[in-house]
């Protein structure tokens, strides 16, 4: 009965006695500003600067809005040099792309117009509510022991543990969507090895808090009593690991292990992965570390899974996380963040209260979002995998308009808003199990786990994270602006948090897939920012949406410009104006201003000159593959569908990737058309070069000065593409491009251009 009158509820409050008290002490510190008694209120918890350089950036842009306006009028008055044919098409295809590309480019103008930068006040929050600091409640996210292995899993785990934060008001929450009884038995073991690591965290101030990261980076401290200390915890997680790694490697856990925990007998009747019942065991519950402080609370879920019934994927763990939690501990605060994203610094849940408890702005604050930052980023970024434009500069500016996107990790919420509650709504509904003495029953307390639950409730739609999307996290978070909140983007100098970014150029491929085809589905789904966001958020931040919507549609522009104009040369057909002509300078103003201003934004974010190049690259093959085979599976209705990124990668694919080699070693259509495109650059240059020998000076002038433009994004895409044509042609290791990935692209290559030529 109660149960069923907890599906009801659109509202979950948070924990009600301390949140009185911080409403109570807001009120109390306003009060006494009115009184002038500033010595007791020392200024706000944070505050926030604009960029430096805007009014240039502003000058520069106008600069570009003229030439791409004098393109578009070229375009559109000029007619093309050749009027029958297939030439007139080949002129009003490449005016369609330079259109799309000139309104995309505006679209980006909303995270660089007004970037804005945030710093906290740690110790003002210490000395106004050290008393008062709500619970938080950390929400981990794994799904398979395979590609997400238990050791990396627990290592992140034990990382926001160790917080500098009261752990009689922090909970750890791990989701195992696996169900495995591996990712069980090594939390056990974290649970044990708490007990001294975060000691030795709160006694030595260790950073970074993840023991695998530590101890990987971490010498042998000089302090004679600080090295006895760390060899003794070191060789405790050793032992730890070495444990936990073997019982992985034979795939199960041994009998004599299972009795040590009674939770393994919940494995006694578990059937599969995709068919299991719930499982919650709280392995800590305050307990006591070696020096007698209290542990925060630890619990693993696993929510039931079936056959019959779709699990809505990491949005659905997290809608369970949150209904467990609510009977558990009901932070009123919620961090989430993936398995491997480990907590890299002590301060990161104080840095983020500093704007949640803000007496001024801090109540239209709905969520904190920290930036995705990884640890195995090479020098040079071989896969662009740093996200470094992105992070420096995309995510600040929308800071400006509004707030970031929530992007699925690093992110603090406040429990209330994730639950629906829109901006201006003072109420709350409250909710209790019936007989209180139940209340924390685990067989209870699993129910809210079952995949029945949420069935003809409001979960998944107007409470918790959206459903049916594969970026939930992207749409959840539009849905909370557009009831009226606002978010904010923290930066600071010491990452938050490191993950691990993708190894090959394959991961790296179909992560963007994902992330493009479930955008493009927020576009055209009811919550789309075109129409949904129209008139309910900041204009800027509406564009800052619609240019990671449109990620997907970018591809058809890009792998036009990137291949007919290529063709075009082979042919002599011009698409460009000639160098002589007043019409030429708007292009060559383009190419060469954007590119510099590319290169120095990059440098200005902390980039080498050769990552920037790599970083082209990638570009280039993400809106050429993953962007199109995004928008293809979206036109022709294909399944959902969620790729978790395997973390796991063989020695020979992490040496070449400490080489910086790209990795090609695997055969897909993502590969084969990025391959195929590549060559078709290559043949059209080759063709050109000895077109061009065979001309008279006096022809060769005339054509170059005719086609220059053409030869300019010919050669270009040729130069970056050299690594790809060593794949090909010349390396012999497991990374080049499989041999019928070879076949394939150089007959297509060689079939499209004998084509065009005969058009």
């Amino acid at each position: 009965m109660a149960l069923a009158n907890y599906k009801n509820h659109s509202l979950i409050k948070g924990s009600n006695g301390c949140i009185m008290r911080l409403h109570k002490r807001e009120t109390e510190i306003v009060d006494l500003q009115r009184e002038g008694n500033m010595d007791v209120v020392d200024g706000r918890l944070f505050e926030t600067e604009g960029g430096k350089g805007r009014k240039i950036y502003r000058a520069f842009a106008a600069t570009v809005l003229v030439s791409v306006v004098w393109i578009w009028i070229y375009r559109g008055t000029q007619l093309p040099p050749v009027v029958a044919g297939l030439g007139s098409w080949f002129w009003i295809g490449i005016f369609a792309a330079e259109l799309w590309f000139g309104l995309y480019w505006t679209l980006t103008q909303s995270v660089r117009w007004n970037p804005t930068h945030r710093r906290t006040f740690k110790h003002k929050l210490t000395q106004r509510f050290e008393n008062e600091l709500p619970g938080v409640d950390v929400f981990v996210c794994t799904a398979d022991p395979v590609i997400e292995p238990p050791m990396m899993v627990i290592s992140t785990v034990l990382s926001v543990m160790a917080y500098d934060y009261p752990p009689e008001k922090l909970s750890v929450y791990l989701s195992d969507d696996g169900g495995s009884e591996l990712t069980f038995y090594a939390l056990t073991q974290a649970a044990i090895f708490s007990k001294h690591w975060l000691p030795y965290c709160r006694n030595y101030k260790v950073e970074p808090l993840s023991p695998a990261a530590y101890f990987k980076s971490a010498s042998h401290p000089s302090d004679t009593k600080h090295r006895q200390y760390f060899i003794v915890v070191q060789r405790l997680f050793e032992d730890m690991k070495n444990r936990i790694e073997n019982v992985t490697e034979i795939g199960r856990v041994p009998e004599e292990l299972r009795l040590e925990h009674q939770g393994f007998k919940e494995w006694d009747s578990f059937t599969s992965p995709r068919d299991h019942a719930a499982i919650v065991q709280i392995l800590l519950d305050h307990n006591h570390d070696t020096e007698g402080h209290s542990l925060p609370k630890l619990v693993y879920m696993a929510r039931e899974k079936r056959p019959e019934h779709f699990h809505n994927f990491k949005a659905g763990a997290m809608n369970a996380l949150i209904r467990v939690s609510s009977m558990i501990s009901n932070g009123p605060i919620i961090l989430n963040v993936d398995c491997d994203m480990y907590s890299n610094s002590s301060d990161t849940i104080r840095d983020a209260l500093c704007f949640f408890l803000d007496e001024e702005k801090g109540h239209e604050i709905a969520f904190v979002q920290y930036p995705q930052c990884f640890e195995n980023i090479t020098k040079n970024e071989v896969y662009g995998g740093s996200l470094r434009v992105l992070r420096e500069v995309d995510f600040h500016g929308l800071d400006g308009v509004g707030g970031p996107l929530y992007v699925g990790t690093g992110c603090f919420h406040r429990r209330a808003i994730l639950l629906g509650k829109s901006f201006g709504d003072r109420s709350t509904t409250d909710w209790k199990i019936e007989n209180d003495k139940d209340g924390r029953d685990i067989k209870n307390i699993e129910s809210l786990a079952s995949c029945t639950f949420e069935s003809d409730t409001q979960w998944g739609k107007e409470i918790g994270l959206k459903y049916g999307c594969p970026v939930e996290d992207v749409i959840t978070g539009l849905s909370i602006h557009c009831r009226g909140w606002k978010s904010v983007f923290y930066n600071p100098k010491r990452h938050a948090f490191l993950g691990v970014a993708a190894t090959t150029l394959d991961q790296t491929l179909v992560q963007h897939k994902r992330w493009s085809e479930g955008d493009l589905m927020i576009l055209i789904s009811k919550y789309s920012p075109a129409w949904f966001g129209l008139g309910r958020v900041h204009p800027g931040q509406l564009m800052g949406y619609l240019m990671y919507c449109l990620w997907a549609t970018s591809s058809l522009p890009t792998v036009y410009y990137s291949i007919v104009p290529s063709l075009c040369l082979l042919n002599g057909v011009p698409l460009f104006p000639q160098v002589s002509s007043v019409w030429f300078l708007p292009y060559a103003y383009i190419i060469v201003s954007i590119s510099a201003y590319d290169y120095l934004e990059f440098l200005w974010c902390g980039g080498t000159t050769r990552g920037w190049w790599n970083d082209r690259r990638i570009w280039l093959y993400k809106r050429t593959s993953s962007y199109l085979f995004a928008l293809l599976d979206t036109i022709l209705g294909s399944d959902l569908s969620f790729v978790i990124s395997s973390k796991v990668a063989d020695n020979d694919v992490h040496e070449r990737y400490e080489k910086e080699m790209m990795e090609f070693g695997v055969s897909s259509p993502l590969s084969t058309t990025v391959a195929t495109l590549s060559m078709v650059n290559l043949v059209c240059f080759l063709g050109f070069v000895i077109k061009s020998v065979l001309m008279d000076t006096r022809t060769r002038k005339e054509y170059y000065e005719t086609m220059a433009i053409h030869m300019v994004l010919c050669i270009s895409l040729v130069l970056l593409n050299v690594p790809l044509y060593l794949a090909l042609f010349v390396r012999k290791d497991k990374g080049k491009i499989p041999h019928g990935v070879a076949i394939k692209s150089v007959s297509l290559a060689l079939f499209i251009s004998t084509i065009f030529a005969f058009l």
